[in-house]
């Protein structure tokens, strides 16, 4: 279990300014309920563009109200410029630090201030616009957001990549495009090392009914109930009848909103990865 600094619990059992304003100024959305966190923040703005009120509403985890809540400290009073100058990294620092694994967290705030403070410019027919390609499909991170993320907090490694904006998280399918990225910041231009073998690695023979239980619950143990326990979760191995698994969520998974989605992007995805292609996931509802 991730340590949390006492201001990160503080901010996340009382959160502040949670609510909406009527007829904002500015209003940013950022991230999905697909993706498992999802902010919306409201600005109320002055004739001298300072920052009267703000208001946020969250879907996510206990680090996710917490970035939100202290963001909202951080603005409430400032200008509009002081405002744009805050980093997903004030923020974790206002927090007393974050785990890495939920700096995508911090991120997700200063995203969605950037959006309201755009919409803010701009009025309520204009839009945030992305630049670049999505690279990460599952979760929709274009190659722009990853540049920025790695040369604002000086990343070396594509789990850090996607501990700060999700981007790699899912199927693993963009890993080779965000090493590049990885190596662009650098300087580098040599080829991607390829994966060296390991014990959870999918295996080239086919497996016996008993190699292939051990593996997916392997896979399960190491690759996915982790994140799913921080943030009081879990998922226990039912059966494994072919390549039809089936597992049933337990603790705060068996009642979350996007289970169909951690289902088949999350648990899915991994053991497609990891034991075989054709694994199938299916959930036992109780």
């Amino acid at each position: 279990m991730w340590e949390y600094s006492e201001t990160v619990k503080e901010h996340f059992f009382n959160p502040r300014n949670v609510g909406e304003i009527e007829d904002p100024d500015g209003v940013g959305e950022v991230g999905s309920l697909a993706c498992g966190d999802a902010l919306k923040l409201m600005l109320k703005v002055d004739d001298q563009e300072t920052i009267t009120e703000v208001k946020f509403q969250t879907f996510g985890c206990g680090s996710a109200i917490a970035a939100a809540s202290a963001l909202t400290e951080m603005i409430k009073g400032k200008s509009i410029a002081q405002a744009e100058e805050i980093t997903n990294k004030d923020i974790a620092e206002y927090l007393g630090g974050l785990p890495e694994q939920k700096m995508h967290c911090s991120v997700m705030g200063r995203e969605a201030l950037e959006a309201a403070i755009e919409h803010y410019r701009v009025g309520p027919t204009g839009s945030r616009t992305l630049e670049g390609k999505v690279v990460c499909t599952c979760f929709g991170v274009t190659e722009e957001e990853i540049r920025r993320v790695i040369r604002e907090n000086n990343l070396k490694t594509v789990e850090q990549v996607t501990n700060y904006c999700k981007a790699g998280g899912g199927c693993g399918g963009c890993h080779s495009d965000i090493e590049e990225l990885l190596a662009e910041r650098t300087g580098e231009t040599t080829e991607p090392e390829p994966p060296k073998a390991t014990a959870t690695s999918a295996p080239r023979k086919p497996l016996t009914n008993i190699q292939k239980i051990q593996l997916v619950q392997k896979t399960l143990d190491e690759q996915v109930r982790p994140a799913l326990q921080a943030d009081g979760g879990d998922l226990e191995l039912i059966d494994v009848d072919g390549d039809r698994v089936i597992i049933a969520f337990r603790g705060m998974c068996a009642q979350c909103q996007v289970s169909e989605y951690t289902l088949a992007e999350v648990v899915q995805a991994k053991l497609r990865i990891f034991v075989s292609e054709d694994i199938i996931v299916e959930e036992q509802k109780t």
